[in-house]
């Protein structure tokens, strides 16, 4: 019997080439975003984002600061790539550096600017929520003084039933992430005055659940058959019970952060 031909790589599931941001964020909030943090950066501004993926909140700040240059750290090889693709293709990749390496202990900084969304884990290797002071303790190295940090993090709406939890991520626990209150204690405790606090509104979250797993949901549809559709649907119908899980119980806070000095 004559093997099969190994698979094409064009035969393979897609990956999150639906989101614009790896996180629930709409094009509205981005754009405020960006112009609250433009508005209170130097001409010529240095931009530091941890665990960036492909970068692109750092992309659209250096299109609204003309003279401003970017560093993303990253360990996804995948994401830092299409990172530089976009930069290439909006004329940027002279100014933004992708780079994969940690951002435990890095020397990159202080910047003018640095964005931190849903990486805080990425600055101190202990569990959640264990690392928040000292990933705030971090990011206060890391920015300048008269700098801003845009923080990027989980929170509790309300505390999670033990049902719920037993839905989440293996071993979710109560513990894993504070209330929005004590989130925002935590960053005055670390040297930081809130200049603006938002969270990510129910839209958002099914935008970016909904589209985390669109194109993979479609190529399953198509290829039932395929050597790797068992893997596949195993994969996205435990993400999908565990968004049911946690859909309304988890938050996600953008704060602008002012360095106290």
């Amino acid at each position: 019997m004559t093997p099969s031909p190994p698979t094409p790589a064009t035969d393979l599931p897609p990956r999150l080439t639906r989101l614009t941001f790896h996180g629930p964020l709409s094009e509205d909030r981005a754009d405020r975003i960006v112009g609250r943090l433009a508005q209170a950066a130097p001409a010529s501004a240095t931009v530091l984002d941890i665990g960036c993926g492909w970068g692109e909140l750092m992309l659209r700040l250096l299109a609204a600061v003309p003279g401003a240059s970017g560093v993303g750290l990253d360990l996804d090889a995948d994401d830092l790539d299409r990172g530089r693709r976009n930069a290439e293709r909006r004329g940027l990749a002279d100014r933004v550096r992708f780079l994969q390496e940690s951002a435990h202990g890095t020397p990159h900084g202080p910047a003018n600017l640095v964005l931190c969304v849903g990486s805080s884990q990425a600055l101190d290797p202990a569990e959640p929520p264990r690392h928040l002071p000292e990933a705030l303790a971090a990011l206060r190295r890391l920015v300048s003084d008269d700098g801003r940090v845009l923080l990027g993090e989980g929170f509790w709406q309300r505390t999670p039933t033990e049902a719920e939890l037993s839905g989440m991520w293996p071993g979710a626990s109560a513990a894993d992430h504070p209330g929005l209150g004590t989130l925002l204690d935590l960053a005055v405790a670390a040297g930081f005055r809130p200049e603006w606090t938002e969270t990510a509104n129910a839209d958002e979250w099914e935008e970016f659940e909904s589209a985390y797993q669109a194109d993979t949901e479609v190529w399953l549809a198509r290829h039932g058959d395929h050597p790797l559709a068992a893997v596949t649907r195993e994969r996205l119908d435990a993400h999908r019970a565990q968004w049911m899980s946690y859909r309304g119980v988890l938050g996600l806070a953008y704060l602008t952060l002012v360095p106290v000095i």
